[in-house]
């Protein structure tokens, strides 16, 4: 399978596809039509086994403005919800659409369609691996410090989970600084942090202060994701001391930003007053999940069928 036909992991493309993305998601900020309409005739089967707004909303919207038609598939609407193997609904979806974007949990899931099918896969969420969010969220910070990031820190706060996993991901490509802080237990996936380490300065701290110092963007995710509510409670005590409030933020760059990929919930992992103040950008960094889509679409549905 070649992997660059899709988009499963940042970990699948070169520095230069990842950069040639960006640098087409600014253009497509600067102007919605500047791609034109690559999608035209084109359709996205948009597989949900996890709900969603934004990415729900921004690949919908996102697949309209290029010119093309989206079909939202929950798991209740087709046969994968009663059992069908992800091979064969890769196969037929392969016949009828021009690509499938899926929200779920396994990332296996995401691998077998792609391996199966015939036509590019984008991994919309699963449990290991967010790459559409990481791609808004360097978007976000390209916006604010300038398209060569490798001169930043980004520090982490809180769970090493699906988010946390990308942005390693994404420091191991671009070059930029990642330090961590995650309570014991809770860490990222070892294999990709290792990777990461190797290709990069990465730092896994326990004290968020320690992560945030210096750091030129501050980013944080809700301690029970999606699928843990029934581990709500001992996930708030394990996290407890891991909230970006003001006196965590005191200790980053001067200029330094925060983000949040949301929901959020204020008074738990993050502070009213840092996810609404002026340091905050997770606003453009929701927008920019539309633009950065939008590229990533026409760069693997755009071209000539």
């Amino acid at each position: 399978m070649d992997r660059t036909r899709h988009f499963l992991s940042i970990a699948d493309w070169s520095p230069e596809r990842l950069r040639e993305a960006l640098d087409l998601a600014d253009r497509l900020k600067a102007d919605p039509d500047a791609a034109g309409r690559p999608l035209a005739g084109k359709t996205l089967a948009m597989i949900f086994t996890k709900s969603s707004t934004r990415t729900r909303v921004s690949f919908q919207v996102g697949t309209h403005q290029l010119g093309g038609q989206a079909l939202f598939l929950s798991s209740r609407d087709i046969q994968i919800g009663r059992g069908e193997p992800l091979s064969d609904t890769a196969r037929v979806l392969s016949r009828f659409v021009h690509g499938i974007m899926i929200r779920t949990f396994a990332q296996s899931d995401v691998e077998a369609l792609a391996e199966h099918g015939s036509i590019p896969v984008i991994n919309g969420l699963t449990d290991l691996l967010h790459p559409c969010q990481i791609m808004a969220d360097l978007q976000t910070a390209r916006d604010e410090f300038g398209p060569d990031l490798s001169g930043r820190t980004v520090a982490w706060i809180g769970d090493g989970n699906n988010v946390a996993n990308s942005w390693l991901n994404a420091a191991a490509k671009l070059g930029f600084r990642l330090r961590l802080a995650c309570p014991e237990g809770y860490d990222p996936d070892p294999v990709i942090l290792a990777a990461a380490g190797r290709a990069t300065q990465v730092d896994l701290f326990r004290a968020p202060v320690e992560a945030a110092e210096g750091a030129h963007v501050v980013t944080t995710d809700v301690w029970a994701s999606m699928g843990q509510e029934e581990e709500a409670a001992e996930r708030a005590r394990a996290f407890e001391g891991y909230h970006v409030g003001a006196d965590v933020l005191a200790r980053a760059a001067d200029d330094a930003i925060f983000l949040h990929c949301l929901p959020a919930h204020r008074g738990e992992e993050v502070a009213a007053e840092v996810i609404d103040g002026p340091a905050s950008r997770v606003w453009d960094e929701a927008e920019n999940r539309l633009h950065s889509q939008k590229a990533i679409l026409a760069m693997l549905m755009g071209a000539p069928s």
